[in-house]
């Protein structure tokens, strides 16, 4: 059984709140491919939430593939494929050649920079024209005070390792845009969080 396996509290917290935003920004048929899927909460959630979508995940950590395949065939969602291992910061290994949309939540603070710069250059290459990145997390921007929870948990990160932390808004722009992608629009969530839509141009 799902229950059984392990879990994030945040996500069950910040599921509902995402796919209010994904229902507009990702194609309602296609292939979505989500990036550092982790667990898989997030994965079989929003398979099952729209079916006309096929949602590939992938992660980078073995431990974290075996609990996510494990959830993915406890689901039976049909839609729902078994995880791939794709490291971010190596798309020239990712075990795909295209996709409709792509979708990363929680990865871009909580890795290197490395892995940003190959999660841009990976989209750039698997995206058609006019295709969605969506990205979820915290950020920081310019002329928008930091939340003191979110200073706190940048400390922590940077904490746990040096190559992690809350990134600047506007060089992850600056970084998409070098690959062609374009920064569409910016979504306040819960938590001090940020929806960050891109696309291919």
């Amino acid at each position: 059984m799902t229950s059984r396996l392990p879990g994030s509290p945040a996500s069950a917290r910040n599921r509902e709140p995402l796919l209010t935003v994904l229902r507009r920004w990702l194609p309602e048929t296609g292939v979505v491919v989500e990036v550092a899927s982790g667990l898989g909460e997030h994965a079989v959630w929003f398979a099952q939430a729209l079916p006309g979508i096929t949602w590939q995940p992938t992660d980078r950590d073995l431990e974290a593939n075996t609990v996510l395949a494990a959830r993915v065939a406890a689901a039976g969602v049909t839609n729902l494929r078994p995880p791939l291992t794709l490291d971010a910061s190596k798309p020239e290994t990712w075990p795909l050649d295209r996709a409709d949309a792509m979708v990363c939540i929680n990865m871009v603070h909580i890795s290197p920079w490395a892995a940003t710069e190959g999660l841009m250059a990976g989209a750039a290459r698997l995206l058609p024209p006019g295709a969605p990145l969506c990205l979820y997390g915290p950020y920081r921007e310019a002329g928008v005070p930091t939340a003191e929870s979110n200073l706190a948990f940048d400390a922590d990160l940077k904490r746990r390792d040096p190559d992690w932390g809350l990134r600047d808004l506007e060089a992850v722009q600056a970084l998409a845009a070098r690959e062609d992608l374009i920064f569409t629009e910016r979504v306040a969530m819960p938590a001090n969080n940020l929806c960050l839509l891109f696309r291919r141009a």
